[in-house]
């Protein structure tokens, strides 16, 4: 395939993509008009899915489209818009204003067969992601799995005669009873052996790689962890224990920021672009994260004490337990971090951590040491220790005049007065 074709394909997907999220979200005002008409509640998460993966994909087939990566990522996109289109159309042909539209229940039928072919595209991105190949040939199992999952799925949900998730009281009009349970087993068996696959894979990566494909699959593997992380905080530990208002409302925000956080990772490692900087990304998380738990749980927890102590004392509650937790948080907020930034380079980044101690120590070395020979040992035993480079040299210039500058320089350095 040419450059021009694959720009062309690859760019006209996107626009194809995202004009349909823009019909979406169309229908989906004027729906929203109607009493009568259903919720589609997914409608922000698709929206945002779309609008992330589908130009990700663009610009990756477009520079590199010898990669599969890109292509499927394209595909993500559009069936995931074409899922939120038909899905929207329905509800609005159907409900909002009925026969008001041509083909409202073969629009429900095509969205009953979308969600194969959702999971299916991003499993095998996944999979080949960052090269566009598999780890080793042994891993081939998982792809055909993948393609046999998507068109056994398609074929069972297009005739499936369960509910349409989230298009309220529709289901499938060619629908055939008996499918209904075997669709239900074969989307929830195939789809954890593919998720444990997916992330077996990550974990086969991580382990061989070195240099950039290890930053690459760090960018994805970082993405992936903040996206099970807003899950957990959006559905499961509210699903689990009884939480606040509040609390509910920022694990919502949380997933929908994070939505675009595999495409953008999957863009910047297989573009390379600031593909280091990911080192720094997860520690000052690693970080600031930990520091965010710990203060937020001491503020609460010496408000609550205080208040009880206030009550104790003056049989009321008083707004000074405010005032103090704020107070000591403020206070605490600077040695605490540095406490927690020393640990987490001393557990997480120990070659980096003895690297920064030894250049240190050699700093302090050189402001004392004038005599040049002993600077060469102890700048070659520096860079063998901090760097671990297969062979390292020093070379000094032949010239007399240079070398008595550079003799100078180093006792000037010293405060010495003497040559």
């Amino acid at each position: 395939m040419s450059t021009r074709t694959a720009n062309r394909l690859a760019w006209g997907s996107c626009a194809l993509s995202l004009v349909l999220t823009a019909l979406s979200l169309l229908l989906l005002i004027l729906n929203l008009s109607y009493p009568n008409a259903h919720l589609y509640e997914p409608w922000l998460d698709n929206t945002l899915t779309a609008i992330s993966y589908a130009p990700v994909g663009a610009l990756i087939a477009s520079r590199h489209p010898e990669n599969p990566v890109g292509w499927l990522l394209c595909l993500y996109g559009f069936v995931i818009s074409l899922s939120y289109f038909s899905a929207e159309y329905a509800i609005y042909a159907l409900l909002a204003q009925p026969d008001s539209l041509p083909a409202g229940e073969a629009m429900a039928w095509v969205f009953s067969w979308m969600l194969p072919l959702v999971i299916g595209f991003s499993t095998l991105s996944y999979l080949l992601f960052p090269t566009g190949r598999l780890p080793s040939r042994r891993w081939r199992w998982a792809v055909w799995l993948t393609v046999a999952f998507i068109v056994v799925g398609v074929l069972l949900g297009a005739f499936s005669s369960g509910p349409l998730t989230d298009l309220g009281p529709f289901r499938n009009p060619l629908g055939i009873g008996s499918l209904a349970n075997i669709y239900s087993a074969v989307l929830y068996t195939t789809f954890s052996v593919l998720l444990v696959a997916v992330i077996s894979t990550v974990f086969v990566r991580l382990r061989r790689a070195v240099g950039a494909e290890r930053q690459q699959i760090k960018w994805f593997a970082y993405a992936v962890a903040a996206n099970a992380i807003a899950v957990v905080v959006a559905y499961v530990i509210p699903g689990l224990i009884e939480t606040p208002p509040w609390f509910e409302w920022v694990g919502f925000a949380l997933n929908n920021i994070v939505i675009p956080a595999i495409p953008i990772a999957i863009g910047i490692a297989i573009l390379r672009y600031r593909l280091y900087d990911i080192d720094i990304l997860i520690n000052r998380t690693l970080v600031y994260g930990t520091l965010t738990a710990m203060l937020v749980a001491l503020y609460f927890g010496v408000i609550v004490v205080l208040q009880r102590l206030f009550i104790l004392l003056t049989s009321q509650q008083s707004t000074l337990a405010v005032v103090a937790s704020t107070l000591l948080i403020a206070v605490l907020f600077t040695p605490l971090r540095q406490r927690i930034q020393s640990f987490v380079d001393r557990r997480f980044y120990r070659r980096k951590y003895d690297a920064t101690k030894t250049l240190e120590a050699f700093s302090t070395r050189l402001r004392d040491e004038t005599d040049l020979e002993a600077l060469n040992g102890d700048l070659v035993g520096v860079v063998r220790e901090t760097m671990q480079p297969a062979h390292v040299s020093v070379w000094l210039h032949p010239d007399p005049v240079l070398k008595d500058k550079n003799k100078r320089a180093v006792i000037r350095e010293s405060g010495r007065d003497e040559e």
